[in-house]
């Protein structure tokens, strides 16, 4: 048999020759089993995403099962095709598996394009992000078993600012209720006068704020966590509402303090003209007239317009002073002068003086008489008196000019109370030291005011050597 030669073809089995467009079949079928299962597994995914992105667990185990049942129903072709494209990968991951059948089909369908995507990168940050998680805050709905009470040495570390560190027992504690950080806590005045804090726990916690600034008393647990605070689980409290102190106005400071006042306070008092506004205790000396029904002590000047007089006030001195009218009294009490000639006296204690004897005596003297208010003028001695008597009224007194009294030479003022009940006169008498002829004038004044005059009249005294 010849050989054939080199250059000549061989001959292809008619096996052979019909195996390379079947094989070519298989492959493209195998293809589309793989795009269809890529497209399948990106669907599921995509839903998987989704279903995790709503936070709905019903739907990812929907989504779970529909992958499962739809992996079962693939030929098992598809099935080996689907394994060799992409590693089985669980749910959850379902959006790394994605990228992996795209890779895997050159030209996946639109849809399948978007899932895929959507499942890949871009899913985290389409998962919306849930809402703050809250600082958890130490309150407690149950209440710690009953622990050992607490000593009286334990008690005194407790409420020892700096010490008593670790000191846990059953106690009860008394404070001011407060909020820290919108906790209610109990500020307890401890020993030395310093306060502490516990924070109060328990059922009661989130009812405590309501009695804020109100006096607390609580029972329980108490737990000294540190030198100045700790803790108190509350198995009993009560609230008592804060009185309200009723703060007294401050003194005004126009009203003067009551004091003693000093001797040249005293000399301005008894002035005329001087020491308006002048309060404090002190004792004055005086004689002691009527003004109506008033008594009236008349400390200077008596019997011209600027006579200093005190108005006499007090039940007890009072009572047993018209026996002593005309007479020097010692007054001990409280000062007011409202003006400068004069003010009132609230009498502690009122002693009666020996009268001064008198500088001028009459004795020997001739005297000019005028009863009354005449007008007249009158021829007086020198060296000699002259004696005016005057009827007054309540709430006026006469008076003379100051320096009118010392150029006639006024020697007394003298106050005589009438006869049952009858008006009260007054008695001028002067001993005039220089001749000459002078008009005096006598004026019905106001006693504390003597500017304020009702009337007056003159006589003319003529002074013959």
């Amino acid at each position: 048999m010849a050989k054939p030669k080199s250059g000549a073809k061989k001959p292809t089995p008619a096996a052979k020759a019909g195996a390379k467009p079947t094989a070519k079949k298989d492959n493209a079928a195998r293809l589309d089993l793989i795009r269809n299962a890529s497209k399948k597994v990106a669907t599921a995914a995509t839903k998987v995403v989704k279903a995790v992105a709503e936070g709905a667990k019903g739907k990812v185990a929907a989504a779970k099962k529909a992958v499962a049942e739809k992996v079962e129903k693939a030929p098992a072709s598809a099935k080996k095709a689907a394994g060799k494209a992409a590693p089985p990968a669980p749910p959850a991951k379902a959006g790394k598996a994605a990228p992996a059948a795209k890779a895997a089909a050159p030209a996946p369908a639109a849809a399948g394009k978007k899932g895929a995507g959507k499942a890949g990168g871009k899913a985290p940050s389409a998962v919306p992000a849930g809402p703050p998680v809250e600082k958890p805050r130490p309150r407690a709905t149950k209440l710690p078993p009953v622990g050992e009470p607490l000593t009286k040495r334990e008690m005194e570390q407790l409420l020892t600012a700096g010490e008593g560190r670790g000191v846990m027992g059953e106690g009860s504690l008394k404070g001011r209720l407060i909020l820290s950080g919108e906790m209610p806590h109990l500020v307890v005045v401890g020993r030395d006068k310093r306060e502490l804090t516990f924070l109060l726990q328990g059922p009661d916690q989130e009812v405590l704020p309501a009695y804020v600034d109100h006096k607390v008393s609580v029972s329980g647990l108490i737990k000294k966590t540190t030198n100045h605070s700790g803790v108190v689980e509350v198995r009993k409290y009560s609230a008592k509402k804060p009185e309200v102190e009723e703060v007294a106005p401050p003194p005004s400071d126009s009203e003067p303090k009551l004091r003693y006042l000093s001797p040249g306070e005293v000399s301005m008092a008894i002035a005329a003209g001087m020491g308006a506004g002048i309060k404090g205790f002190a004792s004055i000396r005086g004689n002691l007239e009527m003004m109506g029904e008033d008594f009236v002590l008349v400390v200077s000047n008596g019997g011209t317009r600027q006579q200093v007089s005190f108005a006499i006030e007090g039940k007890a001195a009072v009572k047993s002073l018209r026996k002593h009218v005309g007479q020097t009294l010692q007054v001990t009490g409280v000062v007011d002068k409202t003006s400068g000639w004069g003010g009132r006296i609230t009498a502690e204690t009122v002693e009666p003086r020996p009268s001064e004897a008198r500088s001028v005596s009459r004795d020997e003297m001739e005297l000019v008489h005028i009863e009354g208010e005449v007008p007249t003028s009158v021829d007086v001695k020198l060296n000699h008196g002259l004696t005016v008597r005057l009827q007054e009224q309540p709430g006026a007194t006469w008076a003379i000019e100051p320096t009118l009294a010392k150029r006639v030479g006024l020697r007394e003022a003298n106050f005589e109370p009438g006869p049952n009940g009858s008006p009260a006169t007054r008695e001028f008498f002067f001993t005039p030291r220089n001749p000459g002829s002078f008009e005096v004038e006598f004026f019905l004044a106001k006693a504390f005011t003597p500017g304020v005059v009702e009337r007056s009249f003159k006589i003319n005294v003529t002074v013959k050597p």
